[in-house]
């Protein structure tokens, strides 16, 4: 009885502790310099939950209790209670009311200019094979790395904004990356100089953004605020376009890529069944957003084709997608739906039916020759499988087991194989070797046991496959793409993902978008 008397005071004074607790203000004290007064983020990311979606509490309460290493966010157990580091951990995944704007006046004000056009040099400031390069972004401590892809050697690391996100997009001389982070900064890097040139914060939450094939185009996709943001290449604000039907009805954009042989980039929304195309070629068809009775006649209200965006209306809201080579046809999916479908972009109209089970992770597709046929491949997030799609007739040929669900596909054309994960599984530890033309799994590679291993990418010349220990002690481990024995282990803090600078121009069959 005396027991349970104690444990009932226990409790009661840990719920008092908690309704004492003033979050707000204690927010406001200690967060508001780094994280901004309104929690949309300044020299800290935003907190809010739509940019905190990937950190679960538990993480978050340890955050703000021990701080994060090698980074300028300290622990608070020193200056709060638990009860009141609890509070404040609950508190900054409440939504903010009134929801957070963030127009055009916020992100001109937003643009900052490190380097002006013109001021560094026309030439590299290391000796280095500059398409044979790596960009691996770190998540560890938010840092990105620039690694010799021939020396397989890190020749420059600097600090990057809270969670990169959506992969970074190279201009075509590999000179330039772009990176957006989960708050919405947008950064031009200079890699021949190693310096940061110019920022932008597009939004308050972005999904990734594509860059033109000329370069000089960058569109932004965001979930905070419902937009599309389009940016010169110098990052100076050309236009926001509000992510709605015609009914006016918001969405969330789910990704955008750009689709070079179109000269255009391509939208997903997430809350309406539409893509969209946006054409940065000046000579672009009019478009027209009235009753047509085909494709090819002008009927209704003709708008500038440059810069307006076409809609296609779907049976279906699209997460993901993925382009054949002629970029004519759009293959996507839903998480919420049962199949998948294909749209061609010319017709406008979906022209075949997927049958993709479970939810596949169609931005990690790959596809490659076999037998006179172009397949594709994606892996799946829900089910241990590799669904392989002839895309001369849409089929699914196959559908390859593997040891449990996984995001990442990738692969090379100078190499039979591809290279699969189970990251989201209890064999996350384990790598899968599939042969591209007899479609089956011939190896497993598990170097760390227990420890996550994903995310491959290649050497220029698909010598090499670098693979992700994706821990906060991490490392890139280097593979003899051939042989698959082990070559090298370059240590890394959480390498989240690395992009090599040819295999992302060139476009490779064997990489994402």
């Amino acid at each position: 009885m005396r027991a349970n008397l104690v444990g009932v005071v226990l409790v009661l004074t840990l719920v008092c502790g908690m309704a004492g607790a003033d979050p707000a203000a204690d927010y406001q004290q200690h967060c508001a310099s780094c994280h901004g007064p309104d929690r949309f983020g300044a020299m800290g990311p935003a907190l809010l939950p739509e940019s905190l979606e990937r950190l679960k509490q538990a993480d978050a309460l340890r955050v703000i209790t021990t701080g994060r290493p090698a980074t300028q966010m300290q622990g608070f157990a020193d200056r709060l209670s638990a009860e009141a580091i609890e509070a404040l951990a609950q508190w900054i995944y409440a939504p903010v009311s009134p929801p957070p704007q963030w127009g055009e006046t916020q992100i001109l004000a937003s643009r900052v200019v490190h380097r002006p056009p013109g001021t560094l040099p026309d030439r590299p400031r290391f000796d280095a094979d500059l398409m044979n390069l790596f960009i691996v972004v770190e998540q560890g401590d938010h840092h990105v790395t620039i690694l010799d892809g021939d020396r397989l050697e890190p020749i420059h690391r600097f600090p990057s904004r809270f969670a990169l996100h959506g992969g970074p997009k190279f201009t075509p001389d590999g000179r330039y990356v772009f990176f957006a982070s989960r708050d919405g900064w947008v950064a031009k890097f200079d890699i021949w100089n190693l310096e940061t040139v110019a920022e932008i914060r597009a939004a308050i939450n972005t999904r990734n953004l594509a860059v033109s094939a000329d370069g000089r185009y960058v569109m932004v996709a965001n979930y905070l605020p419902r937009t599309l943001v389009l940016l010169d290449g110098e990052l100076n604000l050309l236009r926001v376009y509000p992510a709605a039907d015609l009914q006016g009805k918001e969405s969330r954009v789910s990704a955008v890529y750009d689709a070079a042989p179109r000269r255009s980039f391509v939208a997903a929304m997430k809350d309406i069944p539409e893509i969209w195309e946006i054409s940065y070629d000046p000579g672009a068809d009019p478009v027209y957003e009235g009753l047509v009775h085909d494709y090819k006649l002008g009927e209704g209200v003709p708008k500038p084709g440059f810069l307006t965006p076409r809609r296609t209306r779907l049976e279906d809201v699209l997460d993901d997608f993925f382009f054949d080579a002629t970029y004519a046809y759009v293959m996507g999916a839903s998480r919420g739906a049962t199949k998948g479908q294909v749209v061609n972009l010319d017709v406008r109209r979906k022209i075949a039916d997927l049958a993709l089970p479970g939810m596949p992770h169609l931005g990690s597709g790959i596809t490659w020759e076999r037998d006179g046929r172009t397949l594709m491949a994606t892996p799946n997030l829900k089910e241990g499988i590799v669904s392989v799609v002839d895309m001369g007739d849409w089929s699914v040929i196959a559908q390859i087991r593997t040891l449990g669900p996984g995001f990442f596909l990738r692969s090379h054309e100078a190499t039979p194989y591809a290279w699969t994960d189970a990251m989201l599984s209890e064999r996350k530890d384990t790598l899968q070797v599939i042969d591209k033309q007899s479609l089956a799994v011939v190896a497993e590679l598990r170097p760390e046991p227990g420890r996550t291993l994903a995310h491959v990418e290649f050497t220029k010349d698909g010598r090499y496959a670098l693979a992700s220990l994706w821990e906060q002690e991490g490392a890139l481990i280097v593979f003899d793409a051939g042989t698959l024995a082990e070559v090298k282990r370059i240590p890394m803090r959480k390498p989240v993902g690395k992009y090599n600078v040819h295999n992302k121009v060139t476009r490779s069959s064997g990489t994402s978008h």
